[in-house]
């Protein structure tokens, strides 16, 4: 059953076609990747999808319930959250009081303490910062800080957005590994990654964007295995 469905979506910046009938589905339990050059409508999609572009066309499906026209902050309690490009952290803030803002939706105290404690034993580095300026951490600190703020409101859909920008090789190896733990934790996930070697990698389905467009389709093995990917991702 899929957990997302994204039908025909089109985002127009001013005159220009961003989005061009974009139509893909993420089925529960998935890691799904969309992979693509810089410029071919990956973050605008993410952003459409959560409401933070607005859509000229077409409908965003999740869990059954159509969330077109849902506001941002009532999707994430619905169970879909972000962890966007560049990070987003809180520069001012503490490691700790950002993983306070990512549980903002969270009322009980019990389960907040339980979250701090479940997001310090997946990245033990945050518990040793845990009182450290966000701002002055390393980008795979940083990024690792994303990645708890947005599992402190128990998404049952990560979204990822470019999460290996930046990183040292090792760093980016550590990030796919969080991400396929995250994954057989229950959360389903769906990716967008320049870093197509890797991202397909861990993938169950692909899909690749080009030009506002998807043109093709297929299982994290198979678009591995194509020509055409190769040629034009994998250095093939």
């Amino acid at each position: 059953m899929a957990m997302l469905e994204v039908k025909d979506l089109e985002v127009y910046y001013g005159v220009i076609c961003a989005l061009k009938g974009i139509s893909f589905e993420v089925n529960q339990g998935e890691i799904v990747s969309l992979i693509g050059a810089n410029g071919a409508g990956k973050t605008t999609m993410m952003q459409s999808i959560v409401g933070l572009i607005p859509k000229k066309n077409g409908t965003v499906v999740f869990d059954g319930h159509d969330i077109s026209k849902t506001p941002c902050h009532k999707i994430v309690k619905m169970g879909m959250t972000q962890v966007p490009e560049g990070r987003r952290i809180f520069q001012e803030l503490t490691v700790y009081e950002n993983l306070m803002m990512g549980a903002y939706s969270n009322k009980n105290n019990q389960q907040f303490k339980a979250d701090i404690e479940a997001a310090y034993a997946r990245f033990p580095r945050l518990a040793e910062r845990r009182n450290q300026v966000a701002g002055t951490l390393s980008g795979g600190e940083q990024q690792m800080l994303a990645m708890s703020r947005a599992l402190m409101c128990h998404p049952r859909l990560l979204m990822l957005d470019e999460p290996s920008m930046g990183l040292s090789p090792l760093l980016v190896d550590q990030v796919f590994e969080i991400i396929k733990d995250i994954n057989k934790d229950g959360t389903t996930i769906l990716l967008v990654e320049q870093n197509a070697g890797k991202s397909l990698a861990i993938s169950d389905r692909a899909y690749v964007m080009e030009n506002g467009s998807i043109v093709l389709s297929g299982t994290g093995a198979e678009l591995a295995s194509s020509e055409k990917v190769k040629k034009a991702y994998l250095g093939g």
